[in-house]
């Protein structure tokens, strides 16, 4: 049994968890001493170590893939970003037109406008003012612009990456867009060829033709293209231009602290203009001599110098009347050449220093009467016998409204428009020694009412047109008819469309100044009626003649001997009429007018060499305090007739009339005005065309200033009180009236 047993022991191989000893006894691995339990700690030990080294490695290994997958997508990314972009750029690329075919487009031709004696009035165009030379201009102009818009410009190839970059880091961080990228020859691409849209397709081509611009011409090229077209606010493209507009000088005068103030408009020339915020204009002017010192341009004293003396820029334009004359040349030229092609000059008519007095005695009257006679705006048209007009002011200041209401403002002329009527009377057989019974009236609902309530009775035409008496004139209007008043205005030079009724005897139809003042012209001229012009001339830069004024004929419009009577009697307004305060040294004549409750105030008044007419009242149409024709604007007449005829030899007004001895006045029978009763007798009387200065006759000694006139109210019952004007429809249909400034203002 034994030896079966022992038969059955499975030897021991090495490593097996339980062994025999020698003897047969079977020994577990846990039966064993400590040298056993050393070795087997030993051997767990050298494990972990493995398995942390092992570790190591996985994570080493496992940090390396991670880093290298990263490098490869970049790498690969890079690649496919690379391709799209070509892609985007060969799309947007072959959009354009073929390389060979670019070309520098011409510059926007410059319109400068000059006064009759040379001297520069304005520049026009698109361009605003002349190219200058790099080299010509300041030089503290291309330094500031380098200094604040692209500091590398002379370092870079057209694109700036480091600025690309700088522009993309600011623009992340502070969340939104505030520097751009932009080189100067980006922006001088995108000026020349390109509109302002913010596409991904504009951006590509101004990038290529940035590329083509820095290959094609020199650095200085394209600095000079940029700052003779680039944009600097208020409507001045190029240096030149923005220089004379905001300093009143040439850029080629442009001092350091001017030079300033012109880069720092390129970030926004609209909001940072001098003319908008000059506080922001200065602020960014101060920043831009800082850059100049940083780039070394300037040094400190310079530096401090310049914001001692910031640059202040000129009243000149801002205020300058000479400006609505501008305005009115460029509406006038396009008829007269047809495009312009390139840079022109025009000779102008107008005297730029009576331009600049005319300027100064309506800015005058209203900075002292204006607030106290609530008068906001003015006018004066003047105008010499050629038809020439040599100054003409649209309004108190042209910064502030550039609407000229010389030539585009449609006003009521109260009895500045009474000489067509009398001229239409006398044209019918009238003389100045006609007489007529200024007593009150009644024309259909309408009676028209003289200044004051006050009446002469039996008066001479001529007295009654120097008392403004506005019986007579409707009673006048009656008997020739308002067709030939009509007609008669229009042959002079009205061209507004005028109402024919009764009512217009009073100038209830509405004119410009500058039409009104051009049909006195023929009382100045001898009875002609010339070609109103503001353009003598246009020659290219070169000298080429493309138009010139040669004067030609102007048609008679009026008789010698009606010139005469005409002159007489108007003569009588300024010697001892309605406008006393008008009088000067010279032969003149003339008529005021005031509308309803002084809304407007006139005087067109004449000598042998010019005539000139002046109106004040409100674009709103509100009424004056007691302002008459007779008042400011024979005021403003007076001082600038006076200066524009010093030195000159005095001249007597054309046509003479001598008037009929009152024992030979021959009674004559005429329709009364309302048809009710007769009219007085008036004498008849005779013309005589001498060629000396008449003989003035003796004038009324007592005379009204009656501009005015009265009637009903709305209820069309009781006389109002002041200067109230007739119903547009007293006396015929009301016609469609012209746009006024009042339409305008209101936006109807």
């Amino acid at each position: 049994m034994a030896n079966r047993r022992d038969s059955r022991i499975e030897p021991s191989f090495e490593g097996s968890p339980r062994a025999k000893s020698s003897d047969g006894f079977s020994v577990s691995e846990e039966d064993r001493v400590v040298p056993a339990n050393r070795k087997s700690a030993a051997k767990r030990k050298s494990a972990k170590a493995k398995s942390r080294g092992r570790g190591r490695d996985r994570s080493q290994r496992g940090l390396f893939s991670i880093f290298g997958r990263l490098l490869y997508w970049c790498f690969v990314f890079c690649i496919w970003g690379g391709i799209a972009v070509a892609g985007v750029v060969v799309y947007y690329g072959a959009k354009m037109p073929a390389a060979t075919t670019w070309s520098i487009p011409d510059r926007a031709p410059n319109i400068k406008i000059v006064s009759v004696d040379g001297q520069l009035i304005a520049n026009r165009g698109m361009s605003g003012g002349e190219a200058v030379g790099l080299n010509e201009m300041s030089p503290y102009i291309p330094e500031a612009v380098v200094a604040i818009e692209d500091r590398r410009f002379y370092s870079h190839f057209g694109i700036d990456p480091i600025g690309l970059t700088r522009a993309m880091v600011t623009n992340v961080l502070g969340g939104h867009f505030s520097q751009g990228g932009s080189t100067l020859t980006q922006q001088l691409a995108k000026n020349l060829f390109l509109t302002p849209d913010r596409t991904l397709e504009r951006k590509v081509q101004e990038v290529l033709l940035a590329l083509w611009l820095e290959h094609k011409h020199s650095k200085d090229q394209i600095l000079e293209m940029y700052l003779n077209r680039v944009y600097f606010g208020s409507g001045a493209y190029g240096v030149e231009a923005a220089s004379r507009r905001y300093f009143g000088k040439s850029a080629r005068d442009v001092t350091l602290s001017e030079a300033a103030l012109l880069a720092g408009l390129l970030k926004a020339p609209s909001r940072l203009s001098p003319a908008r915020d000059p506080k922001a204009a200065e602020e960014r002017a101060q920043l831009v001599l800082a850059a100049m010192r940083e780039e070394g341009k300037i040094g400190d004293k310079e530096y401090k110098m310049a914001l001692s003396a910031p640059a202040t820029r000129s009243p000149s334009y801002w205020t300058g009347s000479e400006n609505y004359v501008a305005d009115t040349v460029m509406e006038e030229l396009p008829d007269l050449i047809g495009d312009v092609r390139g840079d022109i000059v025009i000779d102008t008519t107008v005297d730029l220093t009576l331009q600049k007095l005319a300027e100064q005695s309506i800015r005058r009257l209203i900075d002292e009467s204006g607030r106290k006679l609530n008068v906001t705006q003015g006018a004066l048209v003047s105008i010499d016998d050629s038809g020439a007009v040599r100054a003409m002011v649209g309004g108190y200041d042209y910064s502030t409204s550039q609407f000229d209401r010389a030539s585009e403002a449609r006003r009521q002329p109260g009895s500045a428009f009474k000489p067509f009527v009398y001229m239409a009377a006398l044209e019918a057989g009238r003389t100045p020694d006609s007489v007529r019974n200024d007593a009150p009236i009644r024309i259909g609902k309408w009676t028209p009412e003289n200044y004051g309530g006050k009446y002469y009775g039996k008066v001479t035409l001529a007295t009654a047109l120097a008392k403004s008496l506005n019986s007579v004139a409707a009673q006048l209007t009656m008997e020739v008819g308002p067709d030939a008043v009509v007609e008669a205005a229009h042959r002079m030079g009205i061209q507004s469309d005028l109402q024919s009724n009764t009512s217009i005897a009073l100038g209830t139809s509405e004119v410009t100044p500058l039409e009104l003042t051009a049909a006195y012209v023929p009382f100045a001229n001898g009875g002609y009626k010339p070609d109103i012009h503001f353009i003598q001339r246009v020659t290219t830069a070169s000298g080429k003649v493309l138009y010139e004024n040669n004067g030609g004929s102007a048609p008679r419009v009026l008789k010698a001997d009606i010139v005469g009577m005409m002159n007489s009697m108007m003569t009588g307004t300024v010697e001892v009429g309605t406008a006393k305060k008008a009088a000067f040294n010279w032969p003149s004549a003339g008529k005021t007018g005031t509308s309803q409750n002084s809304r407007d105030a006139w005087f067109v008044g004449y000598t042998a060499n010019l005539t000139t007419g002046v109106w004040f009242g409100n674009d709103d149409g509100s009424p004056m305090k007691k302002v008459t024709g007779g008042a400011l604007p024979a005021q403003a007449w007076h001082e600038f007739m006076v200066a524009a005829h010093e030195g000159l030899p005095v001249r007597p007004l054309p046509g003479t009339w001598k008037s009929t001895p009152p024992d030979t006045v021959v009674p004559d029978e005429l329709p009364s005005a309302d048809n009710s009763q007769p009219a007085p007798p008036a004498p008849v009387g005779q013309s005589s065309p001498v060629a000396q200065a008449p003989a003035r006759q003796a004038r009324p000694a007592q005379t009204v200033d009656a501009d005015g006139f009265d009637m009903p109210s709305d209820g069309g019952t009781t006389a109002s009180v002041g200067h109230p004007v007739p119903p547009g429809d007293v006396g015929g249909p009301k016609k469609r009236r012209q746009t006024s400034i009042l339409d305008i203002l209101s936006g109807g």
